[in-house]
This record gives structure tokens, C-alpha cells and sequence, in this order.
């Protein structure tokens, strides 16, 4: 634990370690990689922001998805914060002179974080997007409890989807891509942010199932195709279908959502599974209500994951997708307002 005193003499984090702390917790998810978050330190707080800069107006025109993808960087900043020796107290109410706020951090020394914690921590490097089809999840018994709490922590339900909802999902992801697919401004969204391999954002080519892949996995938004590889084209996926409904739609909801997808995210990756978190199904209000029939809870659906196992033939991780500088995203009390971040031309 490194730390200053803070502008009204309470112990907090030096900015080297909010810098640092910043920067590993970027590796949070987001929709299509485009990583809308800011963030600015005062000398004693730490403030979230959502970068309405970062959009995608077609595909998530209210901003849901935008918020989702923050509050899930707050939830993996307070995990590595708190492996390194800082608990976080949350506010999560917005400021009406800051819409665009979304959170502030406080913090307290924690000299005694229990052993979970590390082990969350290290799950920040190491989780990634499975987009290719996977076995059953392993010890599927034990761990979905623990999935459920935390998740109702957050005021969020998680439901697990019964098997024989499969086909009807799959197509209902092939009817919303030929529907989308008709929509110039929506597809113009997707190939600028799947399928390139430079930059800081985005999600590369690699990451990509072939459509030869992708027809074994079926639920799930329909990409530009990866690289013709038969990586796990030769077995229908099996993942487990879960799915996180708010108690309604509000901004502060939608933080909490995002927390509630890091915290099944990295529990995941922590007993060894692979996930790939869907929004294209609760994007349009058809897909929403089919899901709604499906869960027991009342609740708005708000996100599909795909949980599994990797086959035993390929354990490797994929490379990780692409990060902006912290210095695009963070702004520290003593320094001017960042440079426009680097973007690549449309």
C-alpha cells in the first residue's frame, strides 16, 4: 500500500498508485472494446465519468450499455484497489451538475483483505471474451450460489436459462442480425469496431469466431467473421446461459449491473471458466421480452453471459484485446484536462 495524506487529511492512495491501479483495471469489458469510462483523482477522491464521446447511438441509443460497461470498471477498480490495501467506499448517486458522473471513490487502509481478494485481482489479467463454443461448466453446483449473491449485493437477479431455450435464442440472434443488418448507421458501428487490428480499442480480427465456429455457438451477436481457423469448430457449445435482470432501468440501475457483470466475470475466471457476456439479445424490446418469459424473477433483463469449460485441447488464453493510455482516460488533480484522445478516422 502506497499512500498520501488526502486534501483534508485523510489517508488515500498517491497518485503513482491511482495511475497504476487505473490502468489494470481498464482491462475491463465493454461494448465492442470502446472502453467509455474516465476517470479524475482530486487529491482525495476518485471520480468515475461515462465518455458520451464513446456511444454507439445505433447500437445502444439510451446509453445502457455504456453505463453497464463503467460500472463494471468500477467494480474491477475496487478489486484491485482492495488487493492493494484499500477498501472503497461507493457513492453511487449522480451529481445533477455532473450528469455524466456516474460514481465517486473513497478510500480507507485495509491491511487485512482476505486470500479471495488476490485471487479476484489476478482474474483482471487474466479474463477474457470466449466467443467460441465450450464444454459444461465445471462445478457448476458450487459456484452458481456464490454467483447469486453477488449479484444480489448488487440488486441484480441472476437467472439460469433451461437448455431447451437454446434453438429459440440462436434464432432470435439470427433474425436481429438480418433486422440490424438493414440498418446503415448500425453496421456501419459494428465494422468500425469488430474486425481491425490496430489502435487502442476495438476488438481485433483474432478475437473473432470464423462463421464455421460461430454456427456451433448460435446465440450471440453476429460479427464480421474472424480468421478462417478451425479452433472449436467440431462441438455444439454447451455453456451455461445465465442472465442479469435489474428491478428497473435507471442510470444508477444500470451501474449496478455492471458491477454485478465484473463480480460473475471474475468469479468465473477465478474457478477456471471461460465467459462471454451478450447484449445484442436485450438490445431490442422483442428480445427482452422473450427473455423475460424465460426467467422465473421479475426483473428487466439486462445481459446474457455464456459460462463454460474449455476443451482440454486448448486452454490457451487468447491475447488480450487492445487498451487505451491511462493517460486518455484518467486526470489527476494537479494536471490540465487530457488531450483529445487518439481515435482512428471513420
Amino acid at each position: 500500500m502506497s499512500g498520501d495524506e488526502g486534501v483534508r487529511g485523510g489517508p488515500v492512495p498517491d497518485p503513482a498508485t491511482i495511475t497504476a491501479m487505473v490502468e489494470v483495471a481498464a482491462r475491463a469489458p465493454s461494448l465492442h472494446n470502446t472502453q467509455p469510462w474516465r476517470w479524475r483523482f482530486d487529491g482525495r477522491r476518485l471520480y468515475l465519468y461515462a465518455d458520451a464521446e464513446r456511444q454507439l447511438t445505433s447500437t445502444d441509443p439510451l446509453g445502457r450499455q455504456l453505463v453497464i460497461s463503467c460500472g463494471a470498471m468500477l467494480h474491477h477498480i475496487r478489486t484491485v484497489f482492495a488487493d492493494h490495501g484499500w477498501h472503497t467506499d461507493i457513492l453511487h448517486v449522480p451529481d445533477e451538475r455532473h450528469p455524466d458522473r456516474l460514481a465517486a471513490i473513497e478510500f480507507r487502509p485495509w491491511s487485512n483483505p482476505p486470500a479471495s481478494v488476490h485471487t479476484l485481482a489476478r482474474a483482471v489479467e487474466h479474463r477474457r471474451t470466449d466467443r467460441l463454443a465450450l464444454h459444461e461448466p465445471q462445478g457448476w453446483a458450487e459456484l452458481l450460489p456464490r454467483l447469486r449473491a453477488l449479484t444480489a449485493a448488487q440488486y441484480v437477479r441472476l437467472d439460469v436459462l433451461d437448455e431447451s431455450v437454446r434453438p429459440q435464442l440462436a434464432a432470435l440472434s439470427r433474425k436481429f442480425a438480418t433486422l440490424r443488418g438493414h440498418d446503415m448507421f448500425y453496421d456501419t458501428e459494428l465494422h468500425w469496431w469488430a474486425g481491425h487490428s490496430d489502435g487502442w480499442e476495438g476488438i481485433p480480427r483474432t478475437a473473432l469466431a470464423s462463421e464455421a465456429e460461430f454456427a456451433q455457438v448460435g446465440v450471440g451477436r453476429v460479427f464480421p467473421p474472424g480468421p478462417r481457423t478451425a479452433r472449436r469448430d467440431h462441438f455444439a457449445d454447451r455453456a451455461q446461459l445465465v442472465v442479469l435482470s435489474a428491478v428497473r432501468d435507471s442510470v444508477p440501475q444500470w451501474v449496478r449491473v455492471g458491477e454485478a457483470l465484473s463480480a460473475v466475470l471474475l468469479e468465473c475466471t477465478a474457478a477456471g471458466l471461460a465467459t462471454c457476456t451478450l447484449t445484442n439479445i436485450t438490445e431490442l424490446p422483442d428480445g427482452r421480452d422473450l427473455l423475460t418469459g424465460m426467467i422465473s424473477s421479475p426483473g428487466i433483463p439486462q445481459a446474457v453471459i455464456r459460462i463454460g469449460t474449455l476443451p482440454i485441447d486448448d486452454t490457451r488464453l487468447p491475447p488480450p484485446t487492445p487498451r487505451r493510455p491511462v493517460a486518455d482516460i484518467l486526470t489527476l488533480a494537479d494536471q490540465a484536462a487530457p488531450a483529445p484522445p487518439h481515435r482512428r478516422n471513420r
